[in-house]
């Protein structure tokens, strides 16, 4: 009997150490070759599956899959698609289960966030009740940092320290120029109904005073006429102000200030714009000088600024899904455990994936300052072991070296129309 082979996918937006945990999976797979004989990626992630689109990782030297862990985006390809609930849509469920059956795949790994972990778990759902053997685990990535069940999701801890050295570079250059230039900097970041982001850039304060000087998270309403006033308080106490803005920030009854209008392909509000927006009411109500960026998808490519406790952790959630298949299990994801703050310590542990789909963890309140404008000391005990260490990746005539894969397709076993 050929040996059982096992599918591997990349889904939502990438992030700078997604590919860390695709090089925990398939080195790994290569390690259990008793168990698994290749492993197929999915081009373009899911859809790969449904287009029977397979890539042939076993193409690929050990060199460049061990090059996967230095180098970010995603290397097979991500793609934003939410396969419909099993009522409104099971051909596409069949579909994978096919194309499985087609290419022998009993292993299948799907690496994103909540709407991935909620696929990987109704296909679990669809191969039991087909009577096809199927092991299921989904592998924690979301730069959000909004899944439940698990301390941290990898992707969040590079972008959280990304957000604060940027937040306390640019901190300095205002500072310098506030006597006769810029007196507000406004830094947006992501995070959609979750401030995890935003509260990173909490960390490039050293000292009370030190920037950023407000937060503006999802969880806390915006108030205009209290947000002018600290700015104003801000500005006259320390000659300039320093804003870190989530692209969630919302006003009370949910509208979001920087609605783009329109939805993308997983049902949610396009959002972008709020740096420019709040900036601009600063300018039209205390006429203060500003300058703003948006850190978009520079705060989740930043390889050569990743963490190094970020890094690891993707590796071993992406190795540790490996290892939970061989053994039988299904329906689950591999989570990191917090055994200890300082020196921070974990462990890998699990979830099941019914519980982890479709939930959003948000920032608790214990972790946002009364006034709303800030984070406190046990949010800083949270975030800070996750941007701790540095593992740069190699380089070359003054640039970081990244590999790009083969990705040959193997050949297709069924018709291209289903």
């Amino acid at each position: 009997m050929a040996k059982a082979n096992a599918f591997y996918a990349q889904s939502g937006g990438v992030t700078a150490v997604i590919n860390a945990s695709a090089c925990g999976v398939i080195e790994t797979a290569r390690q259990h070759k008793a168990h698994i004989g290749k492993l197929y990626a999915g081009r373009n992630g899911i859809l790969g599956a449904l287009n029977e689109e397979l890539i042939d990782t076993s193409k690929e030297s050990a060199n460049a899959i061990a090059g996967l862990r230095q180098t970010p985006s995603g290397a097979f390809g991500s793609c934003r698609y939410k396969l419909k609930s099993l009522e409104e849509n099971a051909r596409e469920y069949q579909r994978l289960i096919e194309v499985f059956k087609a290419h022998n795949i009993r292993y299948f790994f799907y690496n994103g966030g909540g709407d991935s972990q909620d696929t990987a778990n109704k296909v679990s759902q669809l191969g039991h009740a087909m009577g096809y053997n199927l092991n299921c685990i989904g592998i924690p990535k979301t730069v959000d940092n909004d899944l439940p069940y698990t301390d941290c999701c990898p992707g969040f801890g590079s972008v959280a320290k990304y957000v604060a050295v940027s937040t306390r570079e640019a901190a300095l250059d205002v500072a310098s120029m506030c006597e006769t230039s810029t007196k507000v900097f406004v830094l947006e970041v992501m995070g959609r109904h979750a401030g995890w982001i935003a509260a990173a850039g909490a960390l490039a304060q050293k000292h009370a005073d030190d920037a950023p000087h407000i937060i503006l998270l999802p969880e806390v309403p915006f108030v205009q006429t209290k947000f002018l006033k600290k700015v104003r308080a801000t500005v006259n106490k320390n000659g300039y102000c320093v804003i870190v803005v989530s692209e969630g920030a919302q006003y009370k009854d949910g509208t979001f200030l920087a609605d783009a209008g329109g939805k993308d392909a997983f049902g949610h509000t396009q959002l972008g714009g709020v740096a420019p927006m709040v900036a601009e009411l600063i300018k039209s109500k205390l006429g203060y000088k500003y300058h703003w960026a948006v850190a978009d998808y520079l705060q989740r490519a930043a390889r050569h600024i990743a963490s190094a406790t970020d890094v690891e952790q993707a590796y071993a959630l992406g190795k540790a899904a490996v290892e939970m298949a061989v053994a039988g299990k299904t329906a689950v994801m591999p989570t990191i455990v917090r055994t200890k703050d300082k020196p921070y310590r974990w462990r890998i542990g699990e979830a099941k994936l019914a519980r982890v789909a479709n939930v959003e963890r948000k920032m608790p309140k214990n972790f946002i300052s009364k006034d709303g404008f800030g984070v406190t000391a046990a949010a800083k005990r949270y975030l800070a072991p996750l941007i701790e260490g540095e593992d740069y990746p190699a380089y070359k005539d003054g640039l970081p070296q990244y590999v790009t894969l083969k990705n040959q397709l193997a050949a297709k076993k069924l018709p291209t129309k289903w």
